[in-house]
């Protein structure tokens, strides 16, 4: 009984997140006939107004909206990028926060290119070495051996997933010091449209948190079956 009540408090830790998230963003993806433009033109408008030297404007895949400070690039799905709804805009808004962040060599950005190679690097070793456990079963035959790789697999992506959270910060500035102010002061969004847009701006800065949550809570999931 204890399992099962942990097992769905997790399940609801790691979903609730996430489907606020979806259900913010579809409520508002429907295009509006009085958008002045589309996400790709409004985020290539903002380059252009502060002078981002540099930087352009792409299509990616659908749900992969991001800026890439190697190219650099806002990155923009086709929803998003062709689309004229308050998603669109307010997406846009938040990957240019992200362009204007790196552009102007913000303290809060280097977060991203200090940790999110470290949490991919820790991620991936834990994958690889939980793969590696099959094997070493074969070979070792020891029990608290293959317990104790099985446990720093975990370990090692925990740390992976706690690094998303460090990058918190940064993706609340893109957010609410960037594309919000922008949004509201040089009126691409009606006023009655703000509220909308702060729950989309929210929805965006936490997207990367919902992700992290869902990591650590299917490593917990396999640390309650390890105890068993």
């Amino acid at each position: 009984m204890l399992y099962l009540i942990l097992t769905i408090l997790l399940l609801l830790l790691v979903y609730l997140p996430q489907l606020w998230i979806r259900r913010v963003m579809h409520k508002h993806s429907d295009d509006l006939s009085d958008m002045p433009g589309t996400g790709g033109e409004l985020a290539q408008h903002l380059i252009d107004r502060f002078e981002l030297s540099g930087i352009v404007v792409e299509e990616t895949d659908e749900g992969m909206d991001h800026f890439d400070p190697s190219a650099p690039a806002v990155r923009l799905s086709p929803s998003n990028y062709q689309g004229r709804s308050l998603k669109a805009v307010a997406v846009a808004a938040h990957e240019v926060g992200h362009a204007i962040q790196f552009h102007r060599n913000e303290g809060v950005f280097q977060l991203r290119s200090k940790y999110l190679p470290m949490a991919l690097g820790f991620r991936k070793a834990g994958e690889l070495l939980l793969l590696l456990v099959p094997i070493l079963a074969l070979v070792v035959k020891a029990p608290a051996f293959l317990v104790t790789a099985f446990a720093a697999s975990l370990l090692l992506q925990l740390i992976g997933a706690m690094a998303y959270l460090i990058m918190l910060p940064e993706e609340w500035d893109a957010s609410f010091a960037k594309a919000l102010p922008i949004l509201i002061e040089g009126e691409y969004v009606q006023e009655s449209q703000v509220p909308a847009v702060r729950s989309l701006l929210k929805a965006a800065a936490l997207t990367y948190f919902a992700a992290a949550l869902a990591s650590i809570v299917h490593l917990g999931r396999w640390a309650l079956l390890l105890r068993r």
